[in-house]
């Protein structure tokens, strides 16, 4: 009897709306693969229990808002709302994706952390940058040299075949700005060094070259391509 009651405009935006909830599956923090203090002494426990559990989490729950409201916005055709949701998702969406990828490229020296990257991607990264060690300072000054908050990235340019250096404000996704395939991403945003490195972003880029999951970055590499 109560959908009787409703306009039919009403009675749309309601079905859009329980649509959109049953259809999309809401987004989850993941899992990190290793323990908190996996990565110390590069990174403290302290600061991977915010980064992840506070910082990630805010990004997943922000995600989550955003989409849940975007079905009625459009169907009500209200497009300065729309605009706005397309910010936030873009925001919260960008930095669950550049999170997600963050925590994958990463290892424990005693896991595989570490050392120089093998095969195809390494050869990639000598024939664009001369050397690892030529690409591994090219990366550094780019990234620690980032303006404000944002990303440090190496990734893949499937119209060229070769690996670029990149970077990104704020919490804006490689791939969809860029339209660079993301194989190994650094956050500069203060919140993923502060606590142990102060204000010295060179420091922290160049104690993390230590726990690199280059196996991580190679199946991406494989992947892209």
């Amino acid at each position: 009897m109560l959908c009787r009651l409703l306009p039919a405009a009403s009675r749309g935006l309601a079905g859009a709306r329980a649509a959109s909830r049953s259809i999309r599956a809401a987004h989850t923090l993941p899992d990190l693969p290793y323990a908190y203090n996996g990565l110390e002494p590069v990174i403290s426990e302290d600061i991977m229990k915010l980064h992840h559990s506070k910082h990630h989490q805010t990004y997943v729950n922000g995600l989550n808002a955003a989409e849940e409201q975007l079905p009625e916005a459009v169907a009500q055709g209200d497009v300065t709302k729309i605009i706005g949701l397309e910010a936030a998702i873009r925001f919260n969406g960008g930095g669950h994706i550049n999170h997600s990828i963050f925590w994958e490229n990463l290892a424990p020296a005693s896991k595989g952390g570490g050392g120089e990257p093998t095969g195809d991607l390494l050869a990639a990264i000598n024939a664009e940058f001369g050397s690892f060690e030529d690409f591994k300072a090219k990366f550094a000054t780019k990234t620690v040299t980032i303006q404000g908050s944002g990303w440090g990235w190496l990734g893949y340019n499937k119209d060229t075949g070769r690996v670029q250096i990149a970077t990104c404000a704020n919490q804006d996704p490689l791939e969809a700005t860029t339209g660079l395939v993301p194989l190994f991403g650094v956050d500069i945003w203060e919140h993923a060094y502060y606590l142990d490195y102060k204000n010295v972003r060179p420091d922290y880029v160049s104690a993390l070259w230590g726990i690199v999951n280059w196996s991580d970055v190679s199946k991406r590499f494989a992947d892209a391509k």
